[in-house]
């Protein structure tokens, strides 16, 4: 099978950082009500062969997970299989809350199924072919946080400060110290500039020292929030959006991966039944 003729896989992730906002910045989509669950369709006009192919491919796979656990790593590489059964497994996994990209060192798109836990990741090429396409479980796939480490930086010199700054001195140096602190396991350290006295000058001196960078996530659930690494390792942008796409919370994460991106060991379990519920009804005798 040719990896270049492959039907794309959307990933509905929307950029955002300095100069995203003007004139030509892209419309962001509209916010969506609180999802809750819905079993994808069965597929439309394909062959039964396809289907069957792709639900005994899916059983098995769902029997591994519960093996294999949440955190188990578990995977299924999707780049060969046939387009027919490729497809299939497209149209059945569906789309949950959760989508990424990176921009680099590698290209990832990173799509949560309809099955809280289960990712679809895959790695484009800077041809646009898939050289990578899985599944896997966990609370997010691993590639987000690895590109977040090896694109920011352990430590950023202090910015300078303009005239009508109040406060960015100081949260500069508390992102500082506690971004130098921080130890995986730990609690998140929120800075929530929504509530904080800032003015623009300190707005504009923290996106410009710390920018917006290589992985952008977008979690929907009961609200728009929209996720990007900064400059500075385990430092993110967090930001909820309301129905008119008006930023309503503003706030700094200091935390390896922050909690509104991630699955729930509880969601999995729930999936794991969603699943074998899905596949008795591809079963099923048209």
């Amino acid at each position: 099978m040719n990896p270049s003729t492959l039907r794309p896989f959307p990933i509905s992730v929307v950029a955002m950082g300095p100069g995203s906002q003007g004139d030509d910045a892209p419309e962001y989509m509209p916010m969506p009500r609180m999802e809750t669950f819905a079993a994808p369709r069965l597929p439309d006009n394909v062959a039964p062969e396809a289907v069957a192919a792709a639900g005994e491919l899916l059983a098995a796979f769902g029997e591994h997970l519960a093996q294999a656990g949440f955190t188990g790593g578990a995977g299924l590489d999707l780049l060969a299989l046939t387009p027919h059964v490729r497809e299939v497994i497209n149209q059945s996994l569906g789309f949950g809350e959760v989508s990424a990209f990176t921009t680099a060192p590698r290209h990832w798109r990173v799509q949560e199924t309809a099955f809280a836990g289960l990712w679809r990741v895959l790695e484009v090429a800077d041809d646009g072919r898939f050289v990578l396409d899985r599944l896997e479980t966990g609370t997010i796939p691993a590639v987000l946080t690895e590109a977040m480490l090896q694109t920011a930086a352990g430590e950023l010199p202090a910015p300078d400060y303009p005239a009508g700054c109040m406060n960015a001195q100081a949260l500069v140096e508390e992102i500082r110290l506690q971004a130098t602190a921080w130890q995986p396991g730990a609690a998140a350290h929120v800075i929530n500039l929504t509530l904080l006295p800032v003015s623009d000058a300190d707005l504009d001196t923290l996106y410009g020292w710390l920018g917006h960078r290589e992985v952008s996530i977008l979690s929907r659930g009961y609200g728009n929030c929209r996720i990007t690494s900064t400059r500075l390792r385990n430092v993110w942008w967090v930001q909820y959006f309301n129905s008119m796409d008006t930023l309503i919370l503003n706030s700094i994460e200091i935390v390896g991966m922050p909690d509104v991106a991630l699955a729930a060991d509880e969601d999995f379990s729930d999936s794991l039944e969603r699943l074998r519920e899905y596949l008795d009804m591809m079963a099923e005798p048209v």
